[in-house]
């Protein structure tokens, strides 16, 4: 379950939004520390105590051992300590100057091993029912016991905890406001130059994709983004303008049949009783077909344009070039031999790849003399189709140019042949589609144009 974003916070501005969040994390971390460091101290000062009370605990339970204890011990420091010595019947043996005359104060016992552990007493008649600090320390002989109990007040603590944590308090949100202050002033430095490419990329429009944006010096982040963004630019222009040169090519290749039905359409309503429908029949169906063919090319490529999800399966390549081969016999009295055909496998649409085979067979029918070869083999895990006409063939300089849309070579490959240029960029679109290549050579004479596509195990 995604984490649902406030409206109000979406529609706030990135500089406001990095500075919120960055003024957060500082308070956190400040705020954190400085809790940190009142723990800490807090634990430092009652280790001092703890310390101060076991030293003189072992100062007095050293007097015991001597037999120099006085029945009031003198006062230590600020004259605030508490001492007991306490027998083993329970009487106060010798006490602190501020505990003389008071009953046994101290219950706990003292430890039997190791360090004494100081311990947290409340309810001294002293300094207000203050919290005190107190150890206890075996002390005497084995016949004559006695424990001595020292006890030293926390007031201190409390009142250095106390001021540090309102100078804290003063002082962690002053620094929130300074930091947060430098942070507001450091994004707004930093997205300066990001506003900048907004600002150009915003001006941009589709009639002027040829401008590019500056690229800050600097090799960062920002600088590979204004990068990127010139190339998708430079992608974009490159895109627009083959789509303007299409539909420029399409509008001048349809004029042509278009004009020569209307005209001769016009010649004949326009004069019915001259008009001679047997003669003028084949040259209007001719032109009809030519259209035909035309439309169907400039859909079929505007479909390739789209990259559409072709619908591959495992198909028998042989079986779409008997069929193409078995349709082209029909258009043509040319020799088509396809002895040289071969069982070949591929994972790929088959009416697209028909549609291959389709145009290459137009292709050679349109410039071949006599006799059109077809062949098809597996070869190092590919499927290789050729198809090679006797024509006037196709000059080197001109192999990779045939491939491009509504490109026509000179002489004998000329308008007056029927083409209109697509053919073989539908081939290169669809077989490039498919993981091939197409290459073409010479066929001595003629042109031998050579499909290559993947094959997968029959």
């Amino acid at each position: 379950m995604g984490i649902t974003v406030p409206a109000w916070w979406a529609r706030r501005s990135l500089r406001l939004r990095l500075t919120a969040a960055a003024a957060l994390i500082i308070a956190v971390a400040l705020v954190g520390a400085a809790c940190l460091l009142v723990v800490w101290l807090r634990m430092s000062l009652i280790t001092g105590l703890d310390q101060t009370a076991l030293q003189r605990a072992q100062v007095i339970a050293a007097n015991v051992d001597n037999g120099s204890l006085a029945r009031t011990l003198p006062a230590s420091g600020d004259g605030d300590t508490a001492v007991q010595v306490i027998g083993a019947r329970g009487a106060v043996l010798s006490s602190s100057a501020n505990l003389a005359g008071k009953r046994a104060l101290f219950a706990f016992a003292p430890t039997s091993s190791g360090t004494p552990q100081a311990h947290s007493v409340h309810g001294l008649p002293l300094n207000g029912d203050g919290t005190w600090r107190a150890v206890a320390l075996a002390a005497g002989s084995s016949r004559s016991p006695v424990t001595v109990y020292v006890a030293v007040p926390t007031a201190a603590v409390k009142h250095n905890l106390a001021q540090l944590t309102v100078g804290l308090a003063i002082a962690v949100p002053s620094a929130v406001a300074v930091l947060t202050g430098v942070v507001w002033l450091l994004t707004g430095r930093a997205l300066r130059p990001v506003e900048a490419l907004r600002a150009q990329t915003a001006e941009i429009t589709a009639c002027d994709l040829g401008r590019r944006l500056d690229v800050p010096p600097a090799d960062d982040a920002l600088g590979r983004l204004a990068r990127t963004l010139n190339d998708l630019l430079a992608r974009l222009d490159v895109s627009t303008q083959r789509q303007r040169q299409f539909v420029a090519d399409a509008a001048h290749e349809l004029r042509s049949p278009l004009s020569s039905l209307h005209t001769q359409l016009e010649v004949a309503v326009r004069h019915p009783g001259s008009a001679d429908w047997r003669a003028r029949g084949p040259a209007l169906i001719e032109e009809s077909e030519r259209l035909s063919r035309l439309v169907d090319n400039l859909v079929g490529l505007a479909r390739l344009d789209a990259r559409p999800r072709l619908r591959k399966r495992p198909v028998d390549l042989e079986e779409i070039v008997f069929h193409e081969v078995s349709h082209a016999r029909r258009r043509t009295a040319l020799v088509i031999d396809q002895r040289a055909v071969s069982a070949a496998r591929v994972n790929g649409d088959g009416d697209a790849l028909g549609r291959v085979v389709c145009n290459l067979l137009d292709n050679a029918i349109r410039y071949a003399v006599e006799r059109i070869e077809v062949s098809l083999c597996v070869h190092d895990g590919s499927a290789g189709l050729v198809v090679a006409d006797d024509g006037p063939g196709i000059p080197e300089a001109d192999r990779s140019r045939v491939f491009d849309r509504f490109t026509r070579l000179d002489g004998a490959r000329a308008r007056d042949t029927g083409g209109s240029g697509l053919g073989l960029a539908i081939v290169h679109d669809v077989v490039a589609a498919h993981g091939g290549h197409i290459r073409i050579e010479d066929n001595a004479p003629g042109a031998r144009i050579v499909v290559s596509i993947p094959a997968t195990d029959l």
